[in-house]
């Protein structure tokens, strides 16, 4: 081309087209609505991302809180701290004095209530000792937010075939010891204390030191009370007996049914004749760590509980047991959680999930609910209410890798109905498989106690006599975790070459169930069938 002059690629050709827009122009010039979109969600997946020690959803509320705004928060340790953990929890108390703020320690973990500005300050006193000096420098490793947790028979016993077990193999869950991390138990509902029944006497609440009932709860009304009733249904699914005196069925359960006029739930009554638990004999140690009444010194919200309240009472069975050393506690239910938020970064990595593997890891075996956030109501932005299924929504702790996680079925069909509707969905946020399995969760009938009993005081008998309610329906997978818990506990009692090996065991149950042609994100590897487990040894 010689001297001839350029074209400008910028100016339009001589037809008149558009010119063809630079790279320049193309990364720099002005974004449609698509690029603006993509370019806030990249920087959104950046600032989610970025290590920090102050982990979300905490750090968003401290930024938009006031100065002198409070947070319960659970401080980690630095595991590698240069001087080592006993210096570590040293300077943690000198610190805590200086502050004026009052915490207690499990473990690694420091719980505090902390406000905006001595968060702020503590994560940037941490940074800087990691930029100069390493990190192993800091006591702090991340601080967490104190989160809220919230609580996720005679049938069902056959349907996962324990009643079965119990003829067969006497798989009753004799000396098996289970800790039930919930509301507490009623220890004075008759189930768990007969005197005389087909497996002997049971006093399922009996134990011995150094094993002792606990409450974890700021208000600390004791572990054997349950003003909830949440926690005694639960474990009078997996333990204890009942039997009418004169052998005939009588009213003793207490149900609801709805009226059409009013949508009102309406008591009302039905009868029994005997009801057990998966393993009747099987001990079980009550740790209190959801409340079960409201108050505001201390502060605690009835069905509610704290992560740190969770994490105590896994470090005291820690101790118990002498981290593997010696196994009092053989097994563990939680059924409760939280919801995850995907920001924390590990999936399955939350103090509580890190925790519970530890606690498999020392022999424990540790059942949790999957959750009940298996069909979710939403406002669209339009304001709209919708409602569908969901995936993706198992709840912390059931995250946890070593833990079997538990979905929820249908009492009595479960071939025909399938997984419950609310059961919460797998995979995990990371892609793993879960729930583990499922087992009944709808309308279970268990041990009434505290405002569930209540539900019945006005309730008459047929005679029109005050009914004595001893029994109640609940749902929800918090029903179908003590379902595996007492499986478990009665594998044992007959399988004790298995005892402090939970993984075997998880394995175990997880390979002979029934499957139940479902998604494995919907039921896992199948139905509980405690019989194919015993058989496949």
């Amino acid at each position: 081309m010689g001297d001839e002059e350029r074209p400008n690629p910028a100016s339009p050709p001589p037809d008149g087209t558009p010119p063809n827009p630079s790279r320049e122009d193309a990364v720099s010039g002005p974004l449609d609505g698509r690029q603006a979109g993509q370019h806030a969600r990249h920087d959104q997946i950046r600032d989610n991302m970025l290590r920090s020690v102050v982990t979300e959803p905490l750090l968003e509320a401290v930024q938009n809180a006031t100065p002198d705004q409070q947070f319960d928060v659970i401080i980690a340790l630095n595991e590698f701290y240069d001087g080592g953990m006993p210096a570590a929890l040293d300077l943690v108390k000198r610190r805590a004095d200086e502050l004026r703020v009052p915490y207690t320690v499990s473990s690694h973990y420091v719980f505090a209530c902390l406000t905006a500005e001595q968060i702020k300050a503590l994560a940037a006193e941490a940074r800087e000792l990691v930029r100069t000096r390493g990190p192993g420098a800091t006591v702090i490793w991340r601080i967490w937010e104190d989160t809220e947790t919230s609580v996720t028979l005679y049938r069902s016993t056959m349907t996962v075939k324990a009643d079965a077990a119990q003829r067969a193999f006497r798989a009753d869950g004799r000396d098996i010891v289970w800790a039930v991390l919930d509301s507490g138990i009623d220890a004075s509902h008759p189930h768990f204390k007969v005197d005389k029944s087909p497996y002997g006497s049971i006093d399922a609440l009996a134990i011995s030191p150094p094993l002792q009932h606990m409450d974890f709860t700021p208000a600390r009304t004791g572990a054997t009370v349950d003003g909830f009733g949440h926690g005694t249904h639960v474990a009078g699914i997996i333990a204890g007996y009942w039997e009418s005196v004169d052998g005939k069925p009588q009213p003793v359960v207490g149900s609801e049914t709805r009226n059409e006029q009013t949508n009102a739930a309406e008591p009302g009554l039905e009868s029994i004749q005997v009801i057990a638990g998966m393993a009747p004999c099987c001990q079980l140690v009550s740790m209190k760590v959801i409340a079960d009444q409201t108050l505001d010194n201390p502060k605690q919200t009835v069905g509610q509980g704290k992560v740190s309240w969770v994490l105590s009472a896994l470090d005291q069975i820690q101790q118990w047991n002498q981290h593997g050393r010696r196994l009092l506690i053989h097994g563990v239910n939680m059924s409760l959680g939280y919801d995850f938020d995907p920001r924390w970064f590990g999936c399955g990595q939350s103090p509580i999930c890190v925790e519970v593997n530890r606690l498999v890891k020392c022999g424990v075996s540790v059942v949790v609910s999957a959750g009940n956030a298996g069909y979710s109501a939403f406002v669209t932005a339009a304001g709209k209410a919708e409602a569908h299924f969901s995936s993706l929504t198992i709840s912390d702790p059931g995250q946890a890798e070593l833990a079997i996680t538990v979905g929820s079925t249908h009492r009595g069909m479960p071939d025909a109905y399938g997984v419950s509707y609310f059961s919460s969905r797998g995979p995990t946020g990371d892609g793993r498989r879960k729930p583990d399995l499922v087992a009944p969760g709808e309308r279970i009938v268990s041990c009434a106690a505290g405002v569930e009993k209540a539900k019945y005081a006005e309730v008459k008998d047929a005679s029109g006599n005050a009914a004595g309610v001893l029994y109640c329906e609940q749902s929800g997978t918090s029903m179908a975790a003590p379902h595996v818990s007492g499986s478990v506990a009665a594998f044992l009692s007959v399988r004790g070459e298995f005892i402090g090996q939970p993984e075997r065991v998880k394995e175990l149950v997880v390979s002979n169930t029934i499957d139940l042609r479902r998604d494995p994100a919907f039921q896992g590897s199948g139905l509980l069938d405690l019989m194919k487990v015993l058989q496949a040894i």
